[in-house]
């Protein structure tokens, strides 16, 4: 029991069962229905996945900011695909491959020219938002998705879609690799110490690059169950997913100065995040109170990460 109050996950599922029962409270027509849970586990997907990738990134130390602009140009991909009459999995599969290589360019470059994470993914944010205006012609692609659809659509006797299970499979995978392996040991090892762990022979550029080519690999998922929900690519889609995904993985415990955090806290974060959102719109709260209480909360995570750290 006091290995489980100590775990940096738990306070965050405290809090979300703590605002699932005041929501349920105020709004209890409509928040705690099973139509209800289904919507919030379907808008909790992108940033669902995208935080698998980036737990790995901020354990190793470093940060990602070109994610939204990589889901977007992954929507403009697989649009511009299925117009020109490519199949469905031509198309979903270069709107995989697309952020896969931009997750590399953004590996090779921190590990290889030892550019800091900030400035890189600082400026691929840019280029890959660039990149998809250009092919978009700053403009929408609508293009007749040709079944990708289903991947976000309830299948029948089942409230949930399939895009949900394969992030639950997308987690369950990566978290045990974390743990479990020894590429995920050598993230840890370099995100705690990254001279002990290059004196004890971790491959430490290697894992870099490997990381960064693995979240561009999910931003690309990520893109796919985008595009399966608007079923439009949007060069302009996903503005500030980046901060989204960050905040999920810091509220979930994981610590900005790298070495720690899980899997299974930056899902707990991602589903915080979204209940505040759904709550607040089902008891009638504005947009921007939602923004103000979720700023409190990454607030309120940070500097529950110092005050444990200490």
């Amino acid at each position: 029991m006091k290995h489980l109050l100590r775990a940096p996950w738990f306070g965050p599922l405290l809090a979300l069962v703590a605002l699932y029962a005041v929501f349920a409270l105020l709004a209890p027509d409509t928040f705690p229905g099973f139509a209800n849970l289904g919507t919030m586990a379907r808008q909790t997907v992108i940033v669902a996945i995208g935080t698998l990738g980036m737990t790995y990134i901020i354990i190793l130390g470093g940060i990602d900011l070109s994610i939204g602009s990589a889901v977007a140009l992954s929507t403009v991909v697989i649009a511009s695909c299925l117009r020109s009459g490519a199949s469905p999995w031509l198309a979903a599969s270069a709107g995989l491959l697309v952020p896969t290589l931009t997750g590399a360019l953004n590996g090779g470059l921190i590990a290889g020219l030892k550019i800091p994470p900030f400035i890189v993914t600082l400026g691929t944010m840019s280029l890959l938002r660039g990149v998809a205006k250009g092919l978009s012609n700053e403009q929408k692609i609508d293009a007749d998705p040709r079944g990708l659809d289903a991947f976000m659509t309830p299948t029948p006797g089942s409230f949930l879609p399939p895009g949900v299970w394969v992030a639950l499979f997308a987690a369950a995978l990566f978290g045990v690799v974390l743990r479990y392996s020894v590429f995920g040991r050598h993230v840890i090892a370099v995100g705690s110490n990254e001279q002990t762990a290059r004196l004890c022979g971790v491959p430490v550029a290697r894992v870099r690059f490997y990381v960064y080519a693995l979240a561009g690999s999910l931003a690309g998922l990520a893109g796919l169950f985008e595009y399966s929900t608007l079923t439009v690519g949007d060069p302009t889609d996903s503005a500030g997913l980046e901060l989204e995904v960050i905040a999920a993985v810091v509220i979930g415990g994981a610590s900005l100065s790298g070495g720690q955090g899980s899997i299974l806290g930056a899902l707990i974060g991602a589903l915080l995040m979204t209940e505040i959102k759904t709550g607040c719109t089902h008891i009638g709260l504005p947009n921007w109170v939602q923004e103000i209480l979720t700023g409190l909360i990454i607030i309120g995570a940070v500097a529950l990460d110092r005050f444990r750290r200490r």
